[in-house]
């Protein structure tokens, strides 16, 4: 079973894509440039589609036995339902436009090669597409004002989980798609739910250096010190990036200076794993310095690897 914090990422991903495509299809049929294409391949009951990949996810996280005891299952019940209705008021649209932009066409070229005949059966046809053309305006209407509500939903699920460091990274990575479905600045959204945009970049940053994403969280990071350049557990956290980006990159010299900064303070028990990389970090980094500097670097980083141990 897919980890709610994993899952989270999927939902988010294909909220923003959905959305966006959404948004696209309800323009292009105001102006009259919906093509049924374009339809086929947003709406559908495939993995091929954007919806039904959001709604089968949905369901796979927020159905999953172990939210049964969570808190925020009525917030996350809420959403579900919402996108299970916009997927099925989609549905309902898709078979609407079907029938008006493919079926009624070739109606009419059948009726156009008839000499006479069949008239009863084409008044049918007539009234069909007369409801269709109903039905589907009802349907376009329902499913923007459901797109809309969703969106409203998804900001109250993005905040519920704001400790989801996976999910601050998606936002951050995918900045202008996430702007443009919150309807403003990244920074403002994450204000709005940590106090502060830096702490949205920090929990990102945290959730790279678990990952052992260290260039990544050095860039994050950097963007965290450009908004609050005095936060001090920033700078300690980008040092200890620093280091072990040196470390991968054969710049030894380079990483134990980085982490004998981050060391500087106390490591404390939230830092045990950083602790645990950067002491097989350090006891290796004897055997890997060439040149003069060897012993005097190697015996820097025996010091610092036991002083963290």
């Amino acid at each position: 079973m897919q980890s709610l914090e994993a899952g989270l990422v999927d939902i988010t991903r294909e909220f923003l894509l959905a959305h966006q495509q959404l948004r696209g299809l309800f323009e292009r049929h105001r102006r009259g440039e919906l093509r049924w294409e374009e339809v086929q391949r947003l709406v559908g009951d495939t993995e091929a589609s954007v919806l039904f990949r959001l709604k089968e996810r949905c369901h796979a996280v927020f159905r999953a036995g172990e939210l049964g005891s969570d808190p925020l299952m009525p917030r996350v019940a809420l959403f579900d339902l919402a996108i299970g209705s916009l997927f099925h008021e989609a549905m309902k649209l898709r078979e609407n436009f079907y029938q008006l932009e493919v079926y009624a066409p070739r109606v009419e070229a059948v009726r156009s090669r008839l000499e006479g005949g069949a008239e009863a059966l084409f008044e049918e046809f007539a009234r069909i597409l007369a409801a269709s053309r109903e039905r589907l305006a009802e349907a376009l209407a329902e499913s923007e004002a459901l797109l809309e509500q969703t969106r409203r939903q998804f900001r109250v699920l993005l905040a519920a989980y704001r400790g989801n460091g996976l999910v601050a990274r998606y936002l951050l990575e995918n900045r202008a798609l996430a702007e443009e479905v919150l309807g403003e600045p990244l920074d403002c959204f994450l204000a709005s739910i940590h106090g502060d945009a830096v702490a949205g970049y920090a929990l990102a940053a945290r959730s790279y250096l678990e990952s052992g994403y260290f260039d990544e969280a050095r860039r994050t990071l950097g963007e965290a010190l450009a908004r609050d350049p005095g936060r001090k557990a920033l700078r300690r956290a980008s040092a200890y990036a620093d280091g072990m980006s040196a470390y991968l990159r054969g710049r030894y010299e380079d990483a134990l200076r980085h982490l004998e900064s981050w060391a500087r303070d106390p490591v404390d028990d939230g830092d045990a794993r950083f602790r645990e990389l950067a002491c097989a970090a350090l006891s290796r980094l004897g055997q890997l310095v060439e040149g003069e500097r060897r012993a005097a670097l190697a015996e820097r980083a025996s010091a610092l690897a036991k002083r963290l141990a």
